[in-house]
């Protein structure tokens, strides 16, 4: 009975040590850039579908800017014939479009296609807004706009401006968690634009920055936190602020002298592509 008692406990330990493990979305970023110089540099789309598909089995899909792994994936499965979960993924990749006002009518031909027609993806959009947190977007509306007040150009009214910011960041941070598009969406009342990273950028010689810097962090490992608005930040402050250099070489034009595989080394452990694998990402995404 005690040998019983004892396989169970490693047992559960077992599972929470994995669990914990595959909630870690900088393991998640590595592994879409990995995958995603299958079909975008080694020109391999079907082992791409087949390595996505284990991956969305592991974890909830990002769908992130310019890489646009969940869509890719669903796309490329389409085209190549491939399951990829019908239905049920075109669901999930509804909220993921969401926050991006007036995309989802180039995929209505993918939707219509399993099924879903335009009419019921307008209203899972319209369901997914009325789920936004109300105080957070009020209270981002207006820090956007303080944010670019006098479009920066008033040194005190600035600094003032981005004190009041910092601290309803740490006040959300410690009430609400991080305010991710999915929480507050990408755009406020009166149709103002809501990209977090020019927000970040602006803490970099905030009083708070360290704290800052810590708890974003956690939220890249939490899967809320976009790595490039972490690496923005840091980078700025680095160049800036403590004249350190660039970290994770995202203000290239300001550092002539870039060790690369270092700034590499540094991208991997928060989960960003390397440099040049950044620019390929740029380049196609321009191209489209």
């Amino acid at each position: 009975m005690k040998q019983n008692s004892i396989l169970v406990y490693l047992l559960i330990i077992i599972f929470i040590v994995l669990s914990c493990k595959s909630n870690d979305y900088i393991v998640y970023y590595n592994r879409v850039n990995e995958i995603d110089s299958l079909y975008r540099i080694a020109n391999q789309p079907e082992n791409a579908i087949n390595q996505y598909r284990k991956l969305f089995k592991k974890y909830k899909p990002k769908n992130q800017e310019r890489i646009k792994e969940y869509e890719t994936y669903i796309k490329l499965a389409d085209q190549h014939q491939k399951n990829f979960g019908g239905k049920k993924s075109l669901y999930k990749l509804i909220p993921l479009i969401a926050p991006y006002e007036g995309s989802e009518k180039s995929y209505f031909g993918l939707f219509q296609k399993y099924g879903i027609d335009s009419t019921e993806v307008r209203q899972r959009i319209a369901s997914w807004k009325k789920g936004l947190n109300r105080r957070l977007v009020d209270s981002f509306s207006i820090a956007f706009v303080r944010d670019q007040a006098e479009g920066r150009r008033n040194p005190q009214l600035m600094e003032k401006n981005d004190r009041i910011n910092a601290q309803l960041l740490k006040w959300t941070f410690e009430n609400y968690g991080y305010p991710s598009v999915q929480k507050i969406g990408l755009i406020g009342n009166g149709g103002v634009f809501m990209p977090m990273h020019p927000l970040f950028s602006h803490m970099a010689d905030a009083k708070e920055y360290s704290y800052f810097k810590a708890k974003m962090l956690e939220y890249i490992k939490s899967g809320d936190c976009i790595p490039k608005d972490y690496a923005n930040m840091v980078d700025r402050h680095n160049l800036q602020i403590s004249k350190e250099g660039t970290l994770y070489g995202i203000y290239l034009s300001y550092d002539a002298i870039v060790d690369t595989i270092k700034a590499n080394q540094e991208r991997k452990k928060i989960g960003l592509p390397s440099i040049k694998h950044s620019s390929k990402i740029t380049k196609d995404y321009f191209k489209k």
